[in-house]
């Protein structure tokens, strides 16, 4: 009988040695279902990851802000008012969290960390620039909508440019693709396929990662407005099935980016030349957001149609 053949890629063990690390990515890893849908877990493992990042998430924003007043000396520097250092602590907490949840996620299944980026295919910078563009056209096109029809939901003051502008403005630039990445890389690289780990049929996995991640992603915003709450929840939902259609986390990722860094920058330089204040709370929402769904709506739309084009035999019906 002849002894089975290693698979191509993978590295024989020495004589008398069991290469574990193989056995268990091949284990946690199933490379035959769609992105999403890919990981096995013991069933306790999402609930421990469900538990411990949004918890990771709350304090590593609290410990942040409390850094930040020790240093510039803030009352209260749990205050919903953003200054340029509270903002720059926030994304960066972010994105750390984002980077916490990956290598948590591969030291409980030791998968491959390039597997919760993209399956089937190495990351690609071309989709990310793709994805980028048409982002931008889209979340452009619906915050001047926004602007048009119902510019009293904006938020927006008048335009000016001071000092805090523009230090406001480098945070933006450079910190939010950190903070933006940070939170797809949370949810829909990591508490997306944990969730829908659970359920092995195919399709109500993705349906069961797509629910427990966008309603994680929505309750994290901690907004107690329905408008506001809701809308993340379809963030979260278009992001997901962006991942899940593409196979990766290009398209999310470059969305959520381009969304982040041009709500940042047409707010600060329309704050008045002040600081930026995140509220929440109840009736700070509002049927204006209907229209900046729809262009999270219509990113689901892009993706789809290229990735059938691009990858036709592969597209999801």
């Amino acid at each position: 009988m002849h002894s089975p053949e290693p698979r191509p890629g993978s590295t024989s063990p020495e004589a008398g040695e069991v290469d574990h690390t193989v056995r268990l990515d091949r284990s946690a890893l199933d490379a035959t279902r769609p992105f999403g849908a890919h990981l096995r877990m013991s069933w306790w493992k999402p609930l421990v990851l469900l538990v411990t990042l949004p918890v990771v998430l709350v304090l590593t924003q609290w410990l942040a802000f409390l850094f930040v007043g020790v240093v510039v000396g803030s009352d209260d520097p749990l205050s919903t008012e953003f200054t340029p250092s509270k903002s720059l602590a926030a994304n960066l907490a972010i994105g750390v969290t984002g980077l916490v949840a990956v290598l948590l996620l591969v030291w409980m299944t030791r998968v491959p960390w390039r597997a919760l980026f993209s399956l089937r295919r190495a990351f690609d910078p071309r989709r990310l620039a793709h994805y980028s563009l048409g982002a931008a056209l889209l979340v452009g096109a619906a915050m001047a909508v926004v602007a048009v029809v119902a510019p009293q939901s904006t938020g927006w003051t008048s335009f000016a440019i001071t000092g805090t502008t523009v230090a406001l403005l480098a945070v933006t630039l450079l910190t939010t693709p950190v903070q933006a990445a940070g939170e797809e890389l949370l949810f829909r690289s990591v508490l997306l396929p944990a969730a829908a780990s659970w359920l092995r049929a195919v399709r109500p996995a993705l349906a069961l990662g797509l629910v427990v991640s966008s309603l994680g992603f929505a309750a994290v915003h901690g907004s107690t407005d329905p408008w506001l709450a809701g809308y993340f929840t379809v963030v979260g939902l278009s992001t997901g099935l962006m991942a899940i259609i593409s196979g990766g986390m290009e398209a999310p990722i470059a969305f959520h980016v381009v969304n982040n860094v041009l709500a940042g920058i047409i707010t600060n330089v329309m704050s008045g030349g002040g600081t930026n204040t995140i509220d929440r709370t109840t009736e700070t929402g509002g049927p204006s957001l209907l229209i900046l769904a729809v262009a999270n709506i219509a990113m689901v739309a892009v993706v789809w149609r290229y990735e059938r084009r691009a990858r036709p035999e592969r597209a999801v019906a």
